[in-house]
């Protein structure tokens, strides 16, 4: 019996060491995981649920319907969802384009939704994810007939999350026009009042409720209202447009939303380069407005017209990446003002920008830095009215666009742009450009007309191309006799009038003043029977001159085509000579300018523009659009010595946006070689 118990102690004391051993391994082993979940925890992390995937780095959690790819959620700072819940989850945060067929009536409207979802990339530092949609031939007529693949991107550390998308039409596919393609997001109305479109547009908003037909009154267009019962007082009598807050692509690299709470949250899309938007960098686009909305818009017919969007035909192939941009969120502790958030944005935006191109996304239609090429070289001008050297383009925008006639940047959209501002020798570089087949274009300031080189320029990964000194010889036949403005591509020099008091948006009383709504209509008022006169070495071309050439509404609300008249004095006219006229207009909406000298009453102007423009610019508050040039000869028959008169007719008239904005007027003597 001894034995026997000493064997069953033994075997107890070796049982019991095992189930120590196994325990100590156990615990190593839990101890193991949960420093593995924690390092995870510490990076980013994917979550795939049957019908959503959240990326998720501690910070942000965005959510995203699977395989639609629509961003229905994103989690910050203790909320819960900062986009906007009484919407529709497809209506919250989404890429969406505009298109038809050639011959189709009406343009189709579609929020892109992918069909498959795929994982890119997935680690501690970095997710990226896709959303495609594949197009078939037995959706023509249906659906916009392109691949669309839309990433979504997350990095470890990283107070926000990355977007872009890539576009491809396949040769042989339909024809078909690109109206519009957008990032959007629309946020908590209870959460979002207060809107930074730049550093000096900065204010609270009214509610999208304030534009509903029982508190709001509808002005010469649908965006446009007057707030006449809003829920805040203190917007009463305002005018609300999303026109009033567009900017140019060149200024557009943040904007955004913060909260009116004591701890405030800001909401901002970064732009750090503008290579892939439409229209090179004067082009307008919206940013943020009431909603509150915030958009990205890489291609629009706004303040250019529909002719300057993508239209595909004949099968062509064609494949184009829309950024990544950067959806930037931002907190304050208890206290914080929004300037501390708006500042933190504007630096992040700088991180941003010399961080492009980025690094990080995984898609070989992004081209990184060194896939990239460059260019520099000197920019001279070349006016011997002026001066007898050649004199450098200080503060020319000079750049790189897809080979086409002078100025045909200003409407392109197919492939990619880039653009730099020459300094004060004219020296420039352009940097980071795409691998590609370009013409070089150039706009200086002071100076009329479009530079474009007749290189072409072939841009392979790693180049540096010394472009040496580039001439440009300005529009000019004689020596400048009398002028009006300043040539800059804008009417921005010329008289403004003030706003009629019911239609005043307080943001624009002291700067930007040509935002202000219904400013077409002051022309009327201040000229109710005559229309302008304005006399050479007389009158002041800041105070005389009205910014745009409008019709005139009359007393049975028509409107009447208009005529104003320019003074001038002249000598030694001489027969058998040809003057110039240098006609620079910053603006045109289907309008026909007319150029009559001395005969008004002639039935044929001895010019005319014909019909021309579509950019809309004058009732969406800009103070351009696209830019024409007009070198216009001028017989020395038609003139006199002593006074003449030179009639200038906007001749169509069937609304108040007919119209014309001038950029530059200059009136040039004979050549003096002649």
């Amino acid at each position: 019996g001894e034995l026997y118990t000493t064997n069953m102690h033994k075997v107890d004391v070796e049982l019991h060491v095992k189930q120590l051993m196994i325990s100590k391994i156990c615990f190593i082993a839990v101890l193991l995981l949960l420093i593995t979940e924690v390092a995870i925890g510490d990076g980013v992390q994917l979550h795939i649920e049957d019908q959503h995937v959240v990326m998720d780095n501690g910070m942000i959690q965005v959510t995203l319907s699977k395989p639609e790819g629509i961003v229905t959620g994103i989690q910050y700072n203790g909320v819960d969802n900062l986009l906007d819940t009484h919407s529709a989850e497809d209506k919250r945060g989404y890429w969406d384009l505009t298109w038809n067929e050639p011959e189709m009536p009406g343009i189709l409207f579609d929020i892109i939704k992918g069909t498959q979802f795929k994982v890119i990339l997935q680690n501690e530092s970095q997710i990226e994810i896709s959303f495609t949609r594949t197009w078939r031939s037995s959706q023509k007529g249906f659906l916009v007939p392109l691949n669309i693949d839309k990433r979504f991107i997350m990095l470890q550390d990283s107070h926000g999350f990355y977007t872009y998308s890539i576009f491809e039409h396949f040769k042989g596919w339909p024809d078909f026009n690109l109206g519009v393609t957008r990032l959007a997001f629309k946020l908590r109305k209870d959460m979002f009042r207060y809107m930074a479109v730049d550093d000096r547009r900065q204010r609270r908003m009214p509610l999208p409720d304030d534009r509903m037909s029982r508190r709001s009154q509808t002005l010469a267009y649908p965006e446009a209202v007057r707030l006449v019962n809003p829920s805040d007082p203190e917007f009463e009598g305002e005018v609300d447009d999303k026109y009033q807050y567009s900017s140019e692509n060149e200024d557009i690299k943040v904007h955004g939303w913060m909260s009116s709470d004591d701890s405030p949250v800001g909401f901002w899309h970064i732009t750090p380069s503008s290579e892939f938007r439409t229209g090179g960098p004067f082009k307008q686009e919206l940013t943020s407005h009431v909603g509150p909305t915030t958009l990205t818009v890489f291609i629009s017919a706004h303040y250019m017209g529909s002719d300057g969007t993508p239209k595909f035909r004949n099968g062509e192939a064609w494949k184009k990446v829309f950024g990544p941009v950067f959806i930037y969120l931002n907190s304050g502790a208890p206290g914080t003002k929004r300037d501390t958030l708006w500042e933190d944005a504007e630096n992040q935006t700088g991180l941003e920008m010399k961080s492009w191109p980025y690094s990080f996304p995984v898609s070989d239609d992004f081209p990184k830095s060194e896939q990239r090429g460059s260019v520099y070289g000197r920019l001279l001008v070349q006016d011997r009215y002026i001066n007898k050297f050649d004199i450098p383009a200080d503060s020319a925008h000079v750049g790189l666009a897809l080979p086409g006639e002078v100025g045909s940047w200003q409407t392109e959209g197919k492939g990619y742009q880039f653009w730099t501002r020459s300094q004060t020798n004219g020296s420039f570089a352009i940097n980071n450009i795409r691998a590609g087949i370009y013409n070089l274009y150039a706009s200086v300031p002071g100076f009329i007309g479009d530079y474009k080189s007749d290189q072409i320029i072939t841009i392979k990964p790693g180049d540096n191309i010394d472009l040496g000194d580039l001439i440009y010889a300005p529009p000019r036949t004689g020596p400048t006799l009398w002028e009006i403005g300043y040539p800059d591509r804008s009417a921005i020099e010329f008289f403004i009038p003030n706003p009629d008091p019911g239609y005043v948006n307080p943001l624009y009383i002291k700067h930007d003043r040509f935002r202000q709504y219904g400013l077409w209509e002051k022309y009327s008022t201040l000229y109710p029977l005559e229309d302008l006169v304005y006399t050479i070495n007389s009158s002041d071309h800041r105070k005389d001159w009205f910014f745009a050439h409008v019709t005139r509404k009359t007393e049975d609300s028509s409107f009447k085509a208009t005529t104003w008249k320019v003074k001038f004095n002249l000598t030694n006219v001489g027969q058998r000579r040809t003057y110039k006229l240098q006609l620079a207009l910053a603006s045109a909406t289907y309008a026909e300018l007319q150029v009559r000298f001395n005969y008004f009453n002639v039935r044929r102007p001895q010019f005319t523009t014909r019909l021309i423009g579509k950019d809309n610019a004058v009732a969406r508050h800009g103070i351009h659009g696209i830019y024409w040039l007009f070198n216009i000869d001028v017989n020395s028959d038609w003139l006199v010595d002593g006074e003449n008169v030179m009639f200038l007719t906007q001749a169509r008239s069937s609304g108040p946006f007919h119209s014309v904005m001038y950029d530059y007027i200059r009136f040039e003597g004979p050549s003096t070689a002649d």
